[in-house]
């Protein structure tokens, strides 16, 4: 699956990740809010994050080979120093994983990446849903007889302050979808 998700990834249009059941292929490119939302999201963290920690957007993919999952999150809080090596990022060593939900597949976000990302190891997952302005953010992995999970769930709106692992960020003012017409 690895080697079809890469060789198709660059010909095929929208986005190809492998999960426990499978390839997800998001057929629909993000569109231009919800890559606004990811590029401000990495904005926000940049200027509170120390120089040594980024707020990375594209490529790499994150892999855990020994389950079988190959992710890219929309925004990934990372040391510089770990960017460094060939191939797939580790996912042991980011320190989150961010994603702006799909308009086309939202339940990617909310459902299957709630459950892929602890199995990873990825300590914290924060969710952001321009469909509703609100979103979540997940730590505390905890075994569970289903596998790894999140243990803590703290839901936010957009307008709130929200913590991703240290580092505080203002939501005011980020991308939705529902309203196309408005200047957010």
């Amino acid at each position: 699956m690895r080697d079809f998700v890469q060789n198709m990834d660059d010909t095929l249009p929208g986005k190809f990740e492998i999960t426990k059941e499978g390839i997800v292929h998001d057929m629909l490119s993000p569109n231009g809010r919800h890559e606004l939302a990811a590029l401000r999201l990495r904005k926000l963290l940049e200027r509170v994050l120390p120089e040594a920690i980024v707020a990375h957007t594209g490529k790499p993919d994150v892999e855990n080979a020994a389950e079988g999952i190959m992710r890219r999150p929309d925004v990934m809080v990372i040391a510089e120093a770990d960017m460094g090596g060939e191939g797939s990022f580790d996912p042991r060593t980011l320190i989150a994983a961010i994603e702006v939900v799909s308009r086309s597949n939202p339940d990617n976000d909310w459902v299957t990446k709630m459950r892929d990302y602890p199995l990873m190891g990825i300590p914290v997952y924060a969710i952001f849903d321009p469909r509703t302005a609100t979103g979540a953010v997940l730590t505390d992995i905890h075994p569970t007889p289903d596998g790894p999970r999140y243990a803590t769930r703290k839901d936010f709106v957009y307008g709130e302050d929200v913590t991703i692992a240290e580092w505080t960020i203002w939501t005011d003012g980020l991308p939705r979808y529902k309203d196309e017409t408005s200047a957010s």
